[in-house]
């Protein structure tokens, strides 16, 4: 499953420039609103130490790591859900992913104009929030009149689901995000089908200047004070330092990290949060030919997980050979694994976990 996230932010925070970082791009955001037009879309590589520790015990022709799509969306302004700047473009573009990576200004630099003439996140939160929750008005309104037909047939399930939609169309009119309503589980489930935007888990990534990093300064401490409370992720970052850091070779960056206090690139943060935020982890496969890392729900079983690779793979599974990294590292090879006894043979309703190496026997 591809992992895709829409960088979104008022025009001016950093946000293209942290994309190109991201992608490893060597353009430069213009110092203008609507600078990114059209979407662009990055395909980017999740870091994880343990393929490389696969690899030194399993040699292999390449090794492909997990990826998350990051999709660099046309700065919002206020009156986007009214069709203001870009308007319905740029809300069409973030319904289409997973999860919106909201980027937000703490900085502050006389040569790059603020839209709102100062620098406030909250403001600035406040606003995307309310044009999303203002253009979801309308999806949700679309739900609440079928809801509403089905309800006067006296249908039980229709009469049940008229008082969630009213309830959420409630909340957005109030200008609040759906992820931001307290509903049962049960509720969540119909919410989620209802295609809203301010429904998406939220990472929040408070762009901040050289001289705050690592931990940030007054403005990024009030957003994860807000973060905390509604239960959204908090990534600090410099969009300068990622560029410089773009630019530079691989085995060259770790002093540049260091002398900033940084263990590594935002990209490593940004993607576990990511990954926490939507419930999700990492299983590999391993041999001659590839080290492949796959993205899979939490909680997922062994025929889900299959699926990932290839859908006749979960219709036709029939069990699954497991084994973790630390059991390589121990043994050395699979076949020390198999000889211990170490190699478990799962079935259908086997939960995966997080760093499982994995082969699937399946009908074709």
């Amino acid at each position: 499953m591809a992992l895709s996230v829409g960088i979104v932010g008022l025009p001016n925070v950093g946000k293209s420039t942290v994309f190109n970082a991201l992608t490893a791009g060597k353009a430069e955001a213009a110092n203008y609103p609507f600078c990114t037009i059209d979407p662009n879309v990055g395909v980017v590589p999740v870091p994880d130490e343990r393929l490389k520790r696969i690899e030194a015990k399993i040699p292999t022709q390449k090794v492909i790591p997990a990826i998350v799509e990051i999709v660099d969306i046309a700065g919002l302004v206020k009156g986007a859900s009214q069709g203001e700047g870009l308007g319905n473009k740029f809300l069409a573009n973030i319904r289409e992913t997973n999860a919106i990576l909201m980027m937000v200004r703490c900085f502050d630099d006389p040569n790059v104009i603020h839209v709102s003439g100062s620098v406030d996140p909250m403001r600035d939160i406040d606003i995307i929030d309310l044009e999303l929750a203002l253009s979801d008005v309308e999806t949700a309104e679309k739900r609440l009149k079928k809801a509403q037909g089905a309800a006067k047939t006296g249908s039980k399930e229709g009469k049940a689901e008229l008082v969630i939609v009213e309830k959420v169309f409630n909340h957005l009119q109030a200008g609040k995000p759906a992820r931001s309503l307290a509903l049962a589980d049960d509720e969540k489930k119909l919410v989620h089908t209802m295609g809203l935007m301010t429904v998406k888990p939220v990472l929040y990534c408070c762009n901040v200047g050289e001289g705050d990093l690592p931990e940030g300064n007054a403005w990024s401490n009030t957003v994860r004070e807000r973060a905390a409370k509604e239960g959204a992720g908090v990534v600090i970052l410099c969009g300068k330092v990622e560029a410089e850091l773009a630019e530079l070779a691989e085995g060259d960056r770790a002093e540049l990290l260091a002398s900033y206090g940084l263990k590594e690139p935002a990209l490593a943060s940004l993607a576990r949060e990511c990954y926490r935020l939507l419930g999700l982890q990492s299983y590999f496969t391993a041999g001659e030919k590839e080290i492949r890392a796959w993205t899979v729900r939490k909680g997922a079983l062994a025929p889900e997980a299959a699926g990932v690779i290839h859908s006749d793979f979960e219709r036709g599974f029939i069990r699954a050979q497991v084994y973790g990294v630390a059991d390589l590292e121990q043994f050395g090879s699979e076949a020390a694994i198999k000889a211990a006894g170490k190699m478990r043979v799962e079935g259908k309703e086997y939960v995966v976990h997080d760093g499982d190496i994995m082969h699937f026997l399946h009908n074709e």
